[in-house]
């Protein structure tokens, strides 16, 4: 595992609540077993013999969700990551069961952004983190194709909080985000 990344899941451990902007696959702690490992062998970063360790990885991080202390999690998944055709109708069709019934959580909030919802601010950025912690800063994340930058200066963080605000207003709420995903499951 890249140190970038075992930076990042240390800081995960230590936040109170993340925003999420994904736009082309579901964020990583909302993934099922399946839908994970599909993902992580199709990008041909991972070596297949180590992708089971990277999925397990996953899975433990995403306990985070439902243990006695949850994290609070915001997501604004783009629509094409809800329709991404990932190693068939069946495991798309879990994981947007799943991705239904984490929503439900008290601590999971999950939006869809489709196109016809207009213009956002997160469109020149992509995909992107922010870490919220009870006694220190926020923290931005972002990855690119090698690594990771984080954002620490507190205007560069402001800058991504405004674009999650953004992202919230202009996605569908979380009732017809929810409805979204519950018909997309059952027409995969």
């Amino acid at each position: 595992m890249p140190d970038w990344f075992k930076t990042y899941v240390g800081l995960e451990g230590l936040a109170d609540g993340a925003f999420v902007f994904e736009s082309m696959v579901i964020p990583g702690l909302l993934q099922t077993e399946e839908y994970a490992q599909a993902l992580t062998l199709g990008t041909g970063f991972v070596r297949p013999d180590h992708a089971e360790r990277f999925v397990s990885f996953r899975q433990t991080r995403a306990r985070r969700l439902t243990d006695d202390d949850p994290l609070t999690l915001h997501a604004v998944i783009g629509e094409a990551a809800l329709r991404l055709r990932v190693n068939g109708d069946e495991t798309r069709r879990a994981q947007l069961a799943h991705l239904a019934t984490m929503s439900e959580l008290p601590n999971v909030t999950v939006q869809v952004l489709r196109p016809e919802d207009g213009p956002h601010a997160a469109g020149a950025i992509g995909k992107f983190v922010l870490l919220d912690f009870a006694n220190v800063r926020p923290i931005a994340y972002t990855e690119v194709l090698d690594g990771a930058m984080y954002v620490q200066d507190p205007d560069g963080v402001r800058t991504y909080s405004m674009v999650a605000d953004n992202l919230r207003q202009v996605a569908l709420s979380p009732a017809e985000s929810r409805a979204l995903i519950r018909e997309l499951a059952g027409a995969a």
